[in-house]
């Protein structure tokens, strides 16, 4: 690529941001070092519009690094309930612990030391030093890669090596000398809402004089997709236990795997673990359950299937104290309070 190229692509694209980039972003202003992570790590596999709401509650419950590192896993998870993919909440939350314990409460200015940081990495690292500092770093997230494979008429799927290595040198050679920050804003922005992955606009694009995927009619082709496969399909039973001063048990998820930590309803394999549960943890008639519609739910791995039991007025154990971080019984009038799966907050908001 020669050097006129990429000054013209910069260039092209900062021009383009100046009159049709998003500038009016919560996270713009101002543009802090916390709140452009907070805002990144959200933006991770979420839209600009769904994550809007989500930064600005959870940045006016927790404005600045040392609140988040102080405050509670469960706390943390309740802001994030919605958003899915709540590994990013748990890197988010350690992260700021450690950057209190090492770094003086702030997050890093030097690239190492913030990449190393649990859940950033170095797309995200580069992002956030960009916007928040202006320093020389490039990004590669889901539009940059877009944008990238369809203007430089690159090949194969975007995540394998050979080809993520690739596009990493491009998007290196294309970084402007000044404007880091709006740069990095603008390539993001032009993926989402010109390089579109459906129906891009490119009849509007400033960089059509160039795209080799539109010359060579391949818009539709590139990026190329994951070879695919079928996803598993997974079972499980949730139990629905309601007593009559309106409150749900609700049970810890292990420490690994999908929601983990996560406070969610109690879930069994099979009716034998459900009779089980039931019989350990409640004083109810296992038979006068009501079964509810099925829930699936898609993972990025795997589809679940949930069956779920519901039984009302139960008495509660008195096994089942306040202070147990196994079980608890939470009134549905502040169910809010609690990080709850989407599915099972949607579950539970239908008897609320």
């Amino acid at each position: 690529m020669s050097a006129d190229i990429g000054d013209r692509f910069a260039s092209e694209l900062l021009a383009w941001f100046d009159h049709s980039g998003r500038h009016d972003l919560p996270w713009q202003h101002p543009r802090t070092p916390y709140r452009v992570w907070l805002s990144e790590i959200m933006l991770q596999q979420t839209q600009v519009q769904t994550v809007i709401p989500y930064f600005e509650r959870f940045e006016r419950e927790l404005p600045t690094l040392p609140a988040l590192a102080a405050a509670s896993s469960d706390r943390v998870i309740a802001l994030w309930a919605g958003l899915g993919y709540y590994a990013r909440a748990r890197n988010l939350h350690r992260a700021a612990q450690i950057c209190v314990e090492k770094h003086g409460g702030e997050l890093p200015d030097d690239f190492e030391s913030l990449a190393a940081l649990p859940g950033i990495g170095r797309s995200t690292a580069g992002a956030i030093l960009a916007q928040a500092h202006g320093q020389c770093h490039a990004i590669l997230d889901g539009n940059v890669k877009r944008v990238l494979c369809r203007y430089h008429g690159i090949d194969g799927w975007p995540g394998t090596g050979s080809v993520e290595k690739q596009l990493w040198t491009i998007a290196e050679q294309h970084l402007p000398q000044t404007r880091l920050a709006d740069y990095t804003q603008a390539i993001m922005d032009f993926g989402a809402t010109v390089c579109t992955r459906s129906s891009p606009s490119c009849v509007l694009c400033p960089l059509q004089g160039e795209c080799v995927a539109l010359r060579e009619g391949r818009v539709d082709q590139l990026p190329q997709s994951k070879p695919g496969k079928p996803l598993p399909e997974r079972r499980t039973l949730m139990l629905v236990l309601r007593d009559g001063a309106g409150r749900v048990l609700l049970a810890r998820r292990p420490a690994t795997g999908v929601w983990s930590g996560m406070w969610s309803l109690p879930e069994v394999a099979d009716h034998d673990e459900a009779r089980a549960f039931v019989a350990t943890h409640v004083a109810a008639d296992f038979d006068a359950n009501e079964p509810l519609p099925l829930i699936e739910h898609v993972f990025s791995h795997y589809r679940l299937h949930i069956e779920p039991l519901a039984w009302n007025g139960v008495r509660s154990a008195t096994r089942i104290g306040d202070n147990d971080d196994r079980l608890r019984w939470q009134p549905f009038a502040t169910l809010a309070e609690v990080g709850l799966p989407a599915p099972v907050r949607k579950l539970l908001d239908s008897f609320a």
